[in-house]
């Protein structure tokens, strides 16, 4: 049996704790969280060890693994305990908040055989495994263009009070909710050359931002967009919308299903000239525990079964989630230089504020004697 720790017990630690406290070679023995209600909770109705301290539950444990399940600024130095203590690890996204933090984490790591992986669950999804076999196999010929969004009513009011509404702590559009819109371009079409055109822009929230765009480059001649809006109450679930142009055809899909426009018939794969639409209950296969989504219990049984087997090539690793950081780092820098005007100088923030920006009555007064005497 492999023994794990739990650290973070809020709605993701749960989903992952009901996933794995079924699998049949995993014993979960330690949970680590900073609410004494949970905590307290816990300790009245689940046998297992309770700590408030995750360096402690580490190094107590006698643990096979760990599930990170906290608050986005926490994770590199979590990761780095856990791997001083050679621990297999799964993180929930995002890996780290800046590229280098990352990469430091990741030269931690220093090529031990350890399995590491990042709740990127999006690779995961049967529909989207299935897109990026057609995309490899050449299907709808070469990619010419794509678009990837993202919608959810994950922010309707100002939430400043949790830590998903500050910036210094990791919350935000960007590291809650379009990291898995940009990770999933990344799995299909991999890492763009550049990124132009970013946009950060505020809907409620006063210290981070609640919808990004962006348009991405790739030497190959592929161009795309992705478009992300936690604001948007109009949709009840969070929901993947992706839309790829080829020379040979078209697709479009989201978690359910995939619609395939085809210029010419495609005998192999079962598709007639025109339309094709498969859903997921045509090709997807039943976990052996359903919480969400098939693709949450495929994810941690993957890890699991990659510790069993002491492979450490993991699709969703943290050298893969580190490309992903790294991309959400040129669209906040690309977003920080489309706000330089001639007026304004560059901020420390790239959010487009709610609210037009007031100009004081001396920014007025400069910008007329400016005009007056172009």
């Amino acid at each position: 049996m492999l023994r794990a720790g739990f650290i973070g017990f809020g709605r993701m630690g749960i989903t992952h704790f009901s996933i794995l406290n079924t699998h049949p070679l995993v014993e979960i023995t330690a949970v680590c969280d900073q609410s004494n209600t949970m905590l307290n909770t816990l300790k009245k109705y689940v046998d297992i060890d309770i700590h408030s301290d995750h360096r402690k539950m580490i190094s107590q444990g006698a643990l096979d693994f760990v599930v990170i399940s906290t608050p986005s600024d926490s994770h590199s130095e979590i990761i780095r305990v856990a791997i001083d203590n050679n621990l297999h690890t799964f993180t929930e996204k995002p890996f780290a908040l800046t590229a280098a933090e990352g990469l430091e984490t990741l030269e931690h790591l220093d090529n031990k055989p350890l399995v590491n992986q990042v709740g990127y669950v999006n690779r995961f999804n049967e529909v989207f495994i299935e897109i990026k076999k057609l995309l490899e196999t050449g299907v709808i010929g070469e990619v010419k263009n794509f678009s990837s969004e993202m919608y959810g009513a994950t922010v309707l009011k100002d939430s400043k009070a949790s830590w998903r509404g500050k910036r210094n702590t990791g919350g935000g559009c960007m590291y809650e909710f379009a990291s898995h819109c940009i990770d999933l371009v990344l799995y299909l079409l991999g890492q763009p050359d550049k990124v132009v055109g970013s946009i950060m822009q505020s809907i409620y929230s006063s210290d981070v931002e609640d919808l990004i765009s962006s348009t991405f480059i790739y030497e190959n001649g592929c161009t795309g967009t992705i478009m992300v809006n936690w604001s948007d109450e109009s949709y009840r679930k969070p929901t993947n919308i992706v839309t790829i142009f080829g020379t040979r055809g078209k697709i479009i899909a989201d978690k359910h299903a995939y619609k395939i426009y085809l210029k010419e018939a495609d005998q192999a794969n079962g598709f007639h000239q025109g339309w094709n639409t498969r859903y997921i209950t045509d090709f997807a296969k039943s976990v052996r525990f359903y919480v969400r989504g098939n693709e949450f219990s495929r994810q941690l049984d993957y890890f699991v079964d990659c510790i069993e087997q002491k492979r450490t090539d993991n699709i969703a690793s943290f050298a893969e989630a580190l490309k992903t950081d790294v991309v959400m780092e040129e669209i906040t820098k690309d977003a920080a230089r489309s706000l330089v005007t001639d007026e304004v100088a560059v901020e420390s923030s790239p959010i487009l504020p709610k609210h037009a920006r007031q100009l004081s009555v001396w920014s007025k007064l400069l910008k007329l004697i400016g005009r007056k005497y172009r």
